[in-house]
C-alpha cells in the first residue's frame, strides 16, 4: 500500500495501528490521517524515542502485518 491508499482506507487501517501503539488517541489518529511522517513524529512524542527508532518500529510492524505505508 502507498500513502494515498492508506489515507483512503484510514478508518479501517487505524484500528490496526492503535492495537500496536496503544498510546495513540483517536484525536492523534485523526491528525495522522494516514501520513507516515505524522505517524513517526507522534510515536516519537508519545513513546520518547528517536526518529530512527520510530522508523524502525514502523517498518518492523509493516513487515509483520503486511501493511505498507
Amino acid at each position: 500500500m502507498n500513502e494515498d491508499t492508506i489515507a483512503g482506507n484510514w478508518k479501517q487501517f487505524k484500528g490496526k495501528v492503535k492495537e500496536q501503539w496503544g498510546k495513540l488517541t483517536d484525536d492523534d489518529l485523526d491528525v495522522i490521517a494516514g501520513k507516515r511522517d505524522q505517524m513517526v513524529g507522534r510515536m516519537q512524542e508519545l513513546y520518547g524515542i528517536a526518529k530512527d527508532e520510530a522508523e524502525k518500529q514502523l517498518s518492523d510492524w509493516e513487515t509483520r502485518s503486511n501493511y505498507r505505508w
